[in-house]
């Protein structure tokens, strides 16, 4: 199992913290939010498939701009 790029991670953390919506990335019984770059170290493995859950204000934005970055390193995450 390969462990993201910290580019990948950097780009996911700094996107996310640009909306005021909750962003929560859930895979398997982990819930861990998306604007904190220590917890997506520790969770995201390219070979997984994770949901984002977006909830707030600004979430149609937030989930556009979210899942571009996912998609752009090649991680599978489906939008809720």
């Amino acid at each position: 199992m390969a462990n993201v790029s910290n580019q990948a991670v950097v780009e996911i953390a700094q996107t996310a913290s640009k909306f005021k919506s909750s962003i929560v990335l859930q895979f398997d019984n982990k819930y861990i939010d998306v604007k904190s770059i220590l917890g997506l170290f520790t969770t995201l493995i390219t070979e997984k498939s994770y949901e984002l859950h977006i909830h707030g204000p600004d979430e149609e934005e937030a989930k556009k701009a979210v899942a571009e970055v996912f998609e752009k390193y090649g991680l599978k995450a489906e939008v809720l």
